[in-house]
């Protein structure tokens, strides 16, 4: 399994009244832990876009371990989980104090889907880049 880690700073508006990060923004890390992924690999999603191919979230799992606070240095890492024909489901665990606390672990499954919003096979160029870093099982 390879993974990809980013950085990311909690803003204050990311937090609620006690300055704990809210629960859903989570899911907004994990998006910015997915999309920086397929960067680093070359392949933006504005890219994927522009050839008609989305990845749509269609199932999140996030499992909370302890709270982060405004101003953590968070760190995002990300890598494939699963791969099929037309979905992927990629892991994430958000880590801070240097990687040693552990804050969140979670999961998300993405439907490749045309510009009509139709299920389509993931493209070559982009399965191609995700058997790379898959390690675990057949497609």
């Amino acid at each position: 399994m390879e993974s990809h880690k980013v950085e990311v700073r909690v803003r204050y508006e990311e937090t609620d009244q006690m300055g704990v990060v809210y629960y859903a923004n989570y899911f907004v890390y994990f998006e910015i832990g997915r999309t920086e992924f397929l960067r680093s690999m070359g392949l933006p999603y504005g890219e994927l876009e522009k050839a008609n191919v989305f990845l749509a979230v269609f199932d999140a799992y996030c499992k909370y371990k302890a709270p982060a606070r405004y101003d953590d240095l968070l760190v995002i890492k990300t890598w494939v989980t699963r791969l099929k024909h037309a979905r992927v489901e990629m892991s994430y665990e958000i880590w801070r104090d240097n990687e040693t606390q552990l804050v969140v672990e979670g999961h998300t499954t993405l439907a490749c889907l045309n510009e009509k919003g139709r299920p389509q096979l993931i493209p070559d160029n982009l399965m191609k880049l995700l058997k790379s870093v898959y390690t675990k099982g057949e497609i």
